[in-house]
């Protein structure tokens, strides 16, 4: 069964989580996705099956939108508030100073990988290394911020942001380093994917909603195969 699969994925997932649980839906080994969510946060994930595995390289470099929250005051060893905390100061900024720093989080920015994230160094995974108390050294990467706006500010204090980043972004370190930079630090408190390329929250289905009927709700390769069908 050749396509692709737009999944709401739920929290506490991770995104191998759904292809493992998919394999079995649709009796198809062969299935992947084209950018990992982190198992807490929720949206869309861009499943490939069967052949369509071979496409995800024509969808790895598609921009991302995310709907974020940003806890200030608060900072964790994951970037997010599921790790353990390792400063609690109680700080808030106003709107203003949020206002302030953003500018220079947009556009072509470096960002140093965080130590809980899948990337291999010398063939380690570093949330591995990050688990048995470890720390390696790690070089900043190049991303590109191509929006990024404050939305609201909730009852718990949390700012709203919506995000539009190039592949490679990770929003809780971004999160993180917004943080830092207004002097009190920070993390991120939830995280929800909307767009991926040319596919938005609205097309995308339930894991019971895809249990229920799979092959009704499998596109085809050419929607992201250059050359298929409106591409672009």
């Amino acid at each position: 069964m050749d396509g692709i699969l737009l999944v709401d994925k739920p929290a506490e997932w991770t995104s191998m989580d759904v292809c493992a649980h998919l394999r079995g839906v649709l009796h198809e080994k062969h299935i992947g996705h084209t950018g990992t969510l982190d198992p807490n946060a929720t949206g869309l994930l861009v499943v490939l099956t069967g052949k369509g595995t071979k496409a995800a390289k024509y969808a790895e470099n598609d921009t991302k939108e995310y709907i974020a929250r940003l806890r200030l005051g608060t900072v964790t060893d994951t970037q997010d508030i599921w790790g353990t905390v390792l400063e609690h100061n109680g700080q808030t900024r106003t709107r203003e100073q949020l206002e302030a720093v953003l500018e220079a989080f947009r556009g072509p920015i470096m960002q140093l990988p965080p130590m809980y994230s899948a990337i291999k160094i010398r063939g380690k995974k570093l949330y591995e290394i990050a688990r048995r108390g470890g720390d390696v050294p790690r070089d900043p990467r190049p991303v590109t911020i191509h929006r990024l706006t404050v939305t609201d500010q909730d009852e718990a204090g949390d700012w709203g942001l919506e995000i539009a980043c190039s592949k490679g972004t990770y929003i809780r370190t971004l999160c993180a380093d917004i943080g830092a930079a207004l002097g009190c630090g920070g993390c991120m408190s939830a995280l929800r994917r909307v767009r991926a390329g040319r596919f938005t929250i609205e097309q995308a289905h339930t894991l019971e909603e895809i249990r229920s009927d799979p092959e009704k709700f499998i596109l085809p390769l050419e929607l992201i195969v250059p050359g298929g069908e409106n591409d672009g």
